[in-house]
């Protein structure tokens, strides 16, 4: 299986070398070779899967983390990487036809072999870590997918957007698998198992279970997150075939679905399930009505579907996951076609808007069939594969024990407004007279109406002889939630029964809106009034606030004034150490420990404070910096009093070439100093008074405490022996601490060289004006 998966990135490598070498001219069509192969490979194991055998490989990755490349093919993956490869070779295909001459198609080609690579990754990992890592690689691949029209704005937000609250979802998964795996001790999710109820009870489950959710409803566009799917139908029409109604947005569902078994059976999982799935397929068919545009009809019925997968996986019953399974291969080939349709229909009429199209079947009968047929899979009419999909979500919800009428009346409705979308979609633009502007349209290439037709007539195949389906993959779904599949019949026909009367007020109804509700403009109109209260407006205000804010913060306290900068640092560092002083928590300082003030100490203190006031008050720069160096003298000696003259050299030798530096820095300014903003000065004295004073305070503290001599012995001890040095501080600087003596060097080195090129820089008199 590893190599399956490698064979994507493997392809996409080779075209990044060969590139339209390897596309072009009669090779267009070489690149569906890979995803067919990959398709007839899983097809192999299809009569193993439905005698409950399993397929695991492990191979290591990062063993002492617990990290492997571990893989399982069960019914749930088998069904996901058939779908993946089976409607992959399709899209190539149609691909080679429907970006016919772009310049940058082996680039494409390349996108949709990293897809398809990561998605078949994501569906076959049992290692919860290497499941994020492919699910990330989906997230990135459809970023470029999607914005593979980069000249276009719309193209680039749509992806920058899908990318933002996909990879958003990435980081919950990460930090959900990482907290299972502290539950557990293992991230593999087939071992997880085991200790099912070790994760109920842990303290972490509902942690665990946001996480989740937050990974899943953001990647399968579950409200209040769907509004990234109807932008991202800015990207190519084989994009939203294959990511956004076969695969990628399934990424959830299947996550979901994985899940269920480990973390499912509790309240809290069945009911946000429920709910979330519920609001988010009423509010999307909701929307169906209001659309004008092909695929925006398509994009939210897309998020209706997968509303109710969501829903009926929350339910958590055996007949609910049963239709849950036969529904993500009903939806994958009905909607597969839709899009497909309106791919052909924008490539040969030029527009998808459906209040001009009409009667197109004239032009394109094989991709009116398509249409029409997968119209009426998606409505349920028998005998589709959408009609036993239909069935099976009402058996769903009418066995259920609580609320199973008001969550039939939901179901229906929605089925009605999809089964309105579908007829919009699949039918409006065939039926009808033919505008003359469409007179003209030339039939399209066999690649373009073959694959839809291909899967709308599978869709009729499966719902004729559904035993097709029953043992080959829908039990073995059912399977992998661990419920029995001993009395699962997949009919056509049931008889008459209260499931059959509600697939004829369905399909009833459906019929009647679509004849009744046209679309039209002003609806689109009137619902784009409500625009402001939409989740995408509101997430999109938040942001907006965020960047005002950020604005105003970067504004306030980056101002690129070095004395604002000080002064923020200074004020943090006085109300950090106030709150200090302020708790209670600080030692009393004993006065009468320290030694007698001497004359001496008060007449330094005394020209320190003359010095400094000088310094503040003083209008000429030079009395400025001289004072700033009897300042540094004084210190000098206070070092010198108290035994240390090693320290007085040092700072005397710093202080006088301290003063130099500063005269010959100064020489060509003005000679005196401008100090009309008192305002600023008094807020600089109260803020250096303020820190002087918690300073001298904590010193105090410092020399209230006790004595402990263990470092200084330390360094006396062994500086001599160790370090061959009779200068303590010399030695430590150098020896002890002589990393951190190197890298000070070396930052004053390269701000030494900084400085150098500044002052050899010669710029132009207009460069010297720009700066």
């Amino acid at each position: 299986m590893l190599i399956a998966i490698l064979t994507g990135f493997v392809f996409a490598i080779l075209l990044f070398f060969g590139g339209k070498n390897i596309v072009s001219g009669k090779l267009a069509l070489l690149p569906a070779l890979i995803p067919l192969s990959l398709f007839i490979y899983f097809v192999r194991f299809i009569k193993d899967i439905s005698n409950n055998e399993i397929v695991h490989k492990t191979y290591e990755w990062i063993p002492s983390l617990g990290i492997n490349l571990s893989f399982t093919l069960d019914g749930l993956s088998l069904l996901f990487s058939l779908m993946i490869t089976g409607i992959g070779t399709l899209v190539f295909a149609y691909t080679s036809a429907y970006l016919k001459g772009n310049n940058y198609l082996d680039r494409f080609y390349g996108y949709l072999a990293v897809f398809m690579a990561a998605m078949l990754g994501l569906v076959l990992s049992d290692n919860l870590i290497s499941l994020f890592v492919f699910w990330e690689l989906t997230s990135i691949s459809s970023f470029f997918l999607i914005g593979f029209n980069n000249t276009s704005l719309a193209s680039r937000k749509s992806a920058f957007t899908a990318l933002g609250i996909t990879g958003l979802g990435g980081l919950l998964l990460l930090a959900g698998g990482l907290v299972l795996g502290s539950i557990t001790g293992t991230y593999d999710i087939s071992e997880m198992l085991q200790h099912k109820d070790l994760i109920a009870n842990s303290d972490y489950y509902l942690l665990v279970g946001c996480l989740i959710f937050g990974a899943a409803f953001t990647k399968s566009a579950q409200f209040p997150f769907h509004f990234w799917l109807p932008g991202a139908m800015k990207a190519p029409t084989p994009v939203s075939t294959y990511l956004h109604s076969a695969t990628m947005v399934k990424a959830g569902i299947y996550l979901l679905f994985r899940l269920s078994p480990l973390m499912g059976s509790t309240n809290f999982w069945n009911t946000t399930l429920t709910i979330v799935g519920l609001i988010t397929m009423v509010y999307s068919a909701f929307h169906c009505l209001f659309r004008t545009d092909m695929k925006g009809v398509l994009a939210y019925s897309t998020i209706s579907a997968l509303g109710i997968l969501v829903f009926l996986i929350g339910l958590g019953t055996q007949e609910s996951f049963l239709a849950a399974g036969v529904f993500i291969i009903v939806h994958a080939l009905y909607k597969a076609t839709l899009f497909m349709v309106t791919g052909v229909v924008d490539h040969q009429a030029g527009t998808r808007d459906i209040t001009q199209l009409s009667g197109l079947r004239k032009v394109m009968l094989p991709v009116a069939i398509a249409g029409i047929l997968a119209a009426i899979s998606n409505a349920g009419i028998p005998p589709s594969i959408g009609f036993v999909g239909k069935d099976l979500i009402y058996e769903g919800t009418l066995h259920l024990e609580n609320s199973a009428i008001l969550l039939t009346a939901f179901a229906i409705i929605t089925n009605v407004l999809i089964s309105y979308a579908g007829y919009v979609a699949g039918v409006k633009p065939f039926v009808g007279k033919l505008p003359e502007k469409f007179e003209k349209v030339k039939f399209p290439h066999f690649l373009l109406w073959f694959p839809p037709v291909l899967l709308a007539v599978a869709g009729f195949v499966f719902g004729v002889f559904p035993f097709l389906l029953q043992d080959s993959l829908v039990k073995p779904i059912v399977q992998t939630t661990g419920l029995n599949t001993s009395e699962i019949h997949l009919k056509l026909w049931h008889g008459f029964t209260p499931v059959l009367g509600l697939s004829a007020l369905t399909i009833g109804s459906g019929l009647l809106l679509y004849f009744l509700l046209k679309p039209s403009k002003k609806l689109e109109q009137f619902i784009a009034k409500f625009d402001k209260l939409s989740p995408k407006s509101i997430i999109e205000n938040v942001v907006l606030g965020f960047t005002n804010f950020s604005g105003f913060w970067t504004s306030t306290f980056q101002s690129g004034y070095l004395r604002n900068y000080i002064s923020i640092i200074v004020l943090f560092l006085i109300s950090l150490m106030g709150f200090t002083l302020l708790d209670g928590t600080t030692y009393k300082v004993d006065y009468s420990s320290f030694a007698r003030i001497t004359v001496y100490e008060v007449v330094i203190l005394t020209i320190l404070v003359l010095s400094i006031g000088l310094i503040v008050f003083a209008k000429s720069r030079l009395a400025a910096v001289v004072s700033t160096g009897i300042m540094g003298y004084s210190i000098c000696l206070l070092f010198v009093f108290y035994s240390a003259p090693d320290l007085a050299m040092t700072q005397f030798a710093i202080d006088t070439l301290t003063v130099i530096l500063f005269v010959l820095v100064l020489y060509k300014l003005p000679k005196y100093l401008n100090l009309s903003d008192y305002k600023m000065r008094i807020r600089d004295g109260i803020l250096s008074i303020a820190f002087g004073g918690l300073i001298s305070i904590l010193a105090l503290e410092v020399l209230a405490q006790p004595v402990n001599s263990e470092i200084s012995d330390f360094y006396a001890k062994n500086s001599y022996l160790l370090a061959h040095g009779k200068n303590v501080v010399n030695v430590i600087l150098v020896d002890f601490r002589g990393a951190d003596t190197m890298v000070e060097i070396s930052v004053l080195a390269i701000s030494a060289i900084g400085v150098f090129g500044l002052l050899k820089l010669r710029l132009k008199s207009v460069e010297r004006f720009q700066k």
